[in-house]
């Protein structure tokens, strides 16, 4: 395949979240009268969506609640973040220098998650990342999220490329299931949140730091 495209997660795989998704998922729980969860908890339950994380949280703080209630706190939940979304979130090391690389390349890059997208956008925008990336395609962008491979090939197809010319880069199993379904070969990174080590998941590459990107990359050009 003709390499025209690097996809990659956010979460996780971008940028260091957990902090902050830790904060405003404890500020949501707070308003039931739940404990707050650790960042070890939070990091197992980032990925799926935000709705996912405040269930998740709850059933991880005591008894499930009802659906009125996840929305009360999905909202909150949503609010804090937006404000405080990248008070303690840091770019994993050597991402910038990878992603210059690619540039030079004449690598498209995009970004394919399950995080809202307006919050995704700020995110990237707060932490001066938005410039590399042509596309994004978040959780609410599309009527379904990863794994299936709809809302990546959606960003593949904002970038103009073929969805089968790309990489994608993840963190997750939900990340190595969507490059799976897609037919794409995954380099997934071991410094994000999963409740298992990547290498179980069965990912094409596997990396525990962006030093070690490049090589890879290269393989497919």
């Amino acid at each position: 395949m003709p390499l025209e495209a690097l996809i990659f997660d956010l979460d996780g795989t971008l940028v260091d979240t957990a902090p902050d998704l830790t904060a405003a998922t404890n500020h949501a729980l707070s308003l039931i009268g739940r404990r707050a969860i650790t960042a070890a908890e939070a990091k197992n339950f980032v990925g799926h969506g935000s709705r996912a994380l405040i269930i998740m949280g709850c059933a991880a703080t005591g008894e499930p609640v009802d659906e009125q209630t996840i929305k009360r706190l999905n909202v909150a939940f949503l609010d804090y973040y937006a404000d405080n979304i990248a008070g303690h979130s840091q770019i994993f090391p050597g991402l910038i220098a990878m992603l210059h690389q690619a540039r030079d390349a004449k690598l498209k890059l995009g970004v394919c998650t399950n995080k809202v997208e307006r919050l995704s956008h700020k995110l990237l925008a707060e932490l001066k990342m938005v410039d590399f990336f042509g596309a994004l395609v978040g959780g609410d962008t599309l009527p379904i999220m990863k794994p299936d491979p709809a809302p990546y090939r959606e960003v593949a197809a904002r970038l103009g490329v073929a969805a089968a010319n790309t990489m994608m880069f993840g963190d997750s199993e939900t990340d190595i299931l969507t490059a799976q379904n897609t037919g794409v070969p995954v380099v997934a990174v071991t410094f994000g949140y999963t409740p298992q080590p990547v290498q179980t998941y069965n990912p094409t590459h596997v990396i525990s730091h962006y030093d070690q990107a490049w090589p890879i990359i290269a393989q497919y050009l």
